[in-house]
């Protein structure tokens, strides 16, 4: 039975979306802050964390910081903030995906299995790329440590590069499309905000390849998305 982690302050919310889980077979426990919530979140070691950012004691964004240190279980933001600044905020902190309220049972029970679907393709690939270290150019990627080195020095990528790195790594050579590059590294929530994916590749150029300007495996393909040129 899958575990879900609800941080909500909110004792209707709270309730609102137990009672959605649970009718679709999950276990749900629950936390009101950003200490609890974190305590939590560590040892139920859940399947899915659903959080708000209002907290009494903090933003709920630190939850995210904390839980990518060590995990990467899908989270949704709950949140009455519709700001787009404020939805990229939480996703370069590594959210996967933002639900604005109000929202109804239907479109919640989408994300959750949207969500799940992701998780399970991060899970398949960490597993078969465990101990895989990729060399292009000059940048060597080690994937089950997270770390990348260009020309011998170490290279730092936010949550969101490395996320979109990775995928780029499991499919080398195939062009990846906006889409498809948002709804693995994004979220569901993200689809259309294509200027996210831009950004960060733009990111990721500027760490990894020599000319960003002239990229030689980090390509653009016009209109449709992206391609890493390597080859396993």
């Amino acid at each position: 039975m899958p575990v879900a982690l609800v941080i909500e302050d909110e004792t209707h919310i709270r309730g609102f979306v137990r009672t959605a889980l649970e009718s679709e077979g999950w276990t749900v426990h629950e936390a009101e802050g950003v200490q609890r919530g974190t305590v939590e979140a560590a040892t139920r070691q859940p399947d899915l964390i659903m959080l708000d950012l209002g907290l009494p004691d903090g933003d709920g964004s630190a939850v995210i910081l904390s839980v990518r240190t060590w995990s990467a279980v899908p989270i949704i933001v709950l949140s009455a903030r519709s700001d787009e600044a404020e939805k990229i905020k939480v996703l370069d902190a590594g959210a996967n995906d933002y639900l604005t309220k109000p929202f109804g049972v239907g479109e919640l029970m989408a994300r959750v299995r949207a969500s799940q679907r992701f998780g399970r393709r991060v899970t398949a690939a960490a597993a078969a790329e465990a101990d895989a270290v990729v060399n292009i150019a000059d940048v060597e990627i080690d994937r089950a440590a997270r770390l990348v080195r260009k020309a011998g020095r170490g290279v730092h990528l936010t949550p969101r590069e490395w996320g979109l790195l990775s995928v780029l790594l499991a499919n080398p050579g195939r062009v990846l499309t906006h889409r498809e590059l948002l709804l693995s590294v994004w979220g569901p929530g993200a689809v259309g905000q294509s200027h996210y994916t831009r950004i960060y590749m733009g990111n990721l150029r500027k760490k990894l390849e020599s000319n960003p300007a002239t990229p030689v495996f980090l390509l653009t393909e016009n209109a449709v998305g992206y391609r890493l040129a390597w080859h396993r």
